[in-house]
């Protein structure tokens, strides 16, 4: 039996579907926003489908961006010398948080997990190594998590990169295994940046 009419119950199962989102929060969520005033539930719609439409990768770091290049790619300030290899746009933004680093980054979207069929053309990779064959990169930090699949990753990155005599570092211990770059405080992260030893 439903308890509520086709819309709420429609709102709250769309809710329910993202990803952390339990029934109960999703039900919480759409009584909040059915009890917002209809314009900023309209901004808030516009907002969702707005950047679902324009937001695509940097075509530098492969990034999640709205502009041609992200902030940081386009940023006369950062040292483009180097690259900082992360999984994901959430891994760039805990290093971000830091404040520390001035590099810039590289998105893979992914680790190399041949248990789950992801190879590394399933990765982007290729695009790192184009970026690669400029004579600005001197370093490239791999920052990959420090699970089974993030450390593939890393020898495999380190692999290719080592003949083309470019710097691969890798980040320091600091960084707990098995444990995933978004969930870790700012120090931690930090300490395994400084820390970080060359592959």
């Amino acid at each position: 039996m439903e308890y509520f009419s086709g819309h709420i119950s429609e709102l709250i199962e769309q809710l329910a579907s993202l990803p952390g989102i339990g029934s109960k929060t999703a039900q919480r969520l759409a009584f909040y926003i059915i009890s917002m005033p209809v314009d900023k539930v309209e901004r808030l719609s516009k907002a969702l489908v707005e950047t679902r439409k324009n937001v695509h990768y940097c075509k530098t770091c492969c990034t999640l961006t709205d502009a041609d290049e992200c902030p940081i790619c386009s940023s006369p300030k950062r040292d483009h010398s180097t690259i900082m290899i992360v999984e994901t746009d959430r891994d760039l933004a805990a290093y971000e948080k830091t404040g520390k680093y001035e590099g810039v980054y590289h998105v893979l979207h992914g680790a190399i997990s041949p248990m789950l069929g992801i190879g590394p053309d399933d990765i982007k990779l290729r695009e790192l190594m184009q970026r690669l064959q400029s004579d600005e990169v001197k370093e490239v930090i791999v920052a990959t998590n420090s699970s089974l699949e993030g450390e593939t990753t890393a020898m495999y990155i380190s692999k290719l990169i080592k003949p083309t005599g470019i710097k691969v570092t890798r980040i320091a211990s600091g960084v707990p295994v098995g444990g995933d770059l978004e969930n870790i405080d700012e120090v931690t992260l930090l300490r395994a940046l400084e820390g970080r030893v060359q592959l």
